[in-house]
């Protein structure tokens, strides 16, 4: 184990497929039912549209750097390079600790799952087994995980389309005694629940739903042809995003009114109550809570595996340019970064011991952290595209040269880091909440942890703001 390069061993469709099924999980199977309950039908599309417009600007920043400059862990690069290596760095050890603990949370929400079918069986049974099958599947080669990751993206996406299916034939009463119409957005308020303060609270809702669409960044280095797959990926794959988000929010929003308590306890405690099992029981399929619940465990346990990756590779790279550990940057003959995996694996088992055997605020803490810092790598996209673009100009390069280009330049990244700083003031305050000390640190826990990499590392090394005109577009 001396190599300190990965491998290109990843193809276009896995490229495709990765960035596609990582937005695809509990999210969408799960919570989106709760969206349709604070906000109302209306207020549901509407939210998860706006996000999903900046998503797109995200994507299209983020496509037109990594496809000129294709290089594992290309976007806490990109801070480094366009605006301060000291963010960079926070950046780094940030989206580590996003998707290390993100590993841990999907990780305790298969053995939930599992419970399902298996009550009498103790759930840390299940956390071995499928904690040892995922670091196994991710320790031997890229190829392995691109294409399990793969096949496993793939059933979710063909589950959430014969969702939809249904769900119109249900709403225009192909199987069922009538057309529902628009029968439940003229309950009470709909279909704007709660007005603008249901449509903010749904905002948060919808941005961490889409965390995870920027993992094909992370994965440049490892891409066969960066230059072509890239560019695709981003302009083909955002589009069933949202096709996907949106009808299936419409769905849920015309065949379950808001006011349905089923919708409140939709959880990863309660994946029984998954708006996709309510509705399949609706359509008369018996065995739709069996078939779900299932569907709902490869999506968890497919989401564990592409936060090891993901991880694995942030703490790679850090180490690989001299912000971490040296042995943290071998990687064995096939180019997997074993060292930084067991790293990540072992954080991850221990955030998840904490939450079986602690009190769980620390695994509270973690999970707050996995959320907010998955924000704050978006601001980061949206402020290093901004000056990437500000300092590829100004240096004589021509646009046209680029292998993608971003067009709405600048209103789209400054749409992006307008709205994602909107996101994070929201989280404590939207819908009136009222004040509290306890919830206000375990909501921004991740803000102080950010500040305190950036600093220190700041004054440690005397970093500075890097000038447009001394950027680097180098691979």
């Amino acid at each position: 184990m001396r190599q300190t390069t990965l491998q290109r061993r990843l193809r276009p469709r896995h490229v495709a497929m990765i960035a596609l099924g990582g937005t695809i999980g509990s999210g969408l199977y799960i919570a989106s039912g709760n969206t349709v309950h604070i906000a109302g039908p209306g207020g549901a599309i509407l939210a998860f549209a706006i996000v999903g417009i900046m998503v797109y600007f995200l994507m299209t920043s983020l496509g037109e750097m990594s496809s000129l400059i294709p290089i594992t862990g290309t976007f806490c690069d990109y801070c480094t390079r366009f605006v301060d290596p000291a963010f960079g760095f926070a950046q780094s050890y940030n989206y580590w600790f996003s998707w290390a603990s993100a590993a841990a949370v999907d990780l305790s929400a298969a053995t939930l799952v599992m419970k399902y079918w298996f009550p009498h069986i103790p759930t840390i049974y299940w956390s071995v087994l499928f904690f040892v099958v995922i670091f196994m599947v991710n320790a031997l080669t890229v190829s392995v995980y691109g294409e399990s990751e793969y096949w496993l993206s793939a059933i979710k996406i063909i589950a959430v389309i014969v969702f939809i299916v249904v769900g119109f034939m249900l709403i225009v009463g192909i199987i069922a005694h009538h057309p529902i119409g628009f029968h439940n957005w003229t309950i009470g308020d709909a279909p704007f629940h709660h007005g603008l303060a249901g449509i903010l609270m749904v905002l948060l809702v919808a941005g961490f739903s889409f965390q995870g669409t920027e993992i094909f960044g992370v994965t440049s280095g490892e891409v066969k042809d960066p230059r072509t797959s890239i560019p695709r990926a981003v302009k083909t794959i955002f589009w069933r995003i949202m096709l996907f988000y949106i009808l299936t929010v419409v769905v849920i929003g015309f065949l379950i009114p808001y006011t349905d308590p089923s919708l409140v306890h939709a959880s990863n405690t309660n994946i029984a109550m998954s708006p996709f099992t309510i509705i399949f029981k609706r359509a008369g399929l018996a065995s739709a809570a069996g078939v779900m619940n299932a569907v709902i465990l490869i999506a968890v346990l497919s989401a564990v595996s592409a936060s090891m990756y993901t991880a694995s590779r942030m703490l790679w790279y850090a180490a690989k340019i001299g912000q971490g550990p040296r042995i943290l940057a071998k990687t064995t003959a096939k180019g997997v970064p074993l060292p930084a995996l067991i790293i990540t694996a072992l954080f991850a088992a221990v955030s998840f011991l904490s939450s079986v055997f602690g009190s769980g605020q620390v695994f509270t803490w973690l999970v707050n952290l996995s959320g907010l810092s998955g924000i704050l790598t978006w601001l980061g996209i949206g402020i290093s595209h901004y000056r990437f673009r500000r300092a590829y100009r100004l240096q004589g390069h021509d646009t046209n040269e680029l292998p993608y280009y971003a067009k709405l330049f600048p209103f789209g990244p400054l749409f992006a880091i307008v709205l994602c700083i909107i996101i994070i003031i929201g989280q404590q305050f939207a819908g009136g909440q009222h004040f509290n000390w306890g919830s206000f640190v375990g909501t921004y826990i991740g803000l102080p942890v950010f500040l305190i990499l950036y600093l220190g590392y700041k004054i440690r090394h005397k970093t500075k703001l890097v000038p447009l005109d001394q950027c680097r577009f180098d691979s």
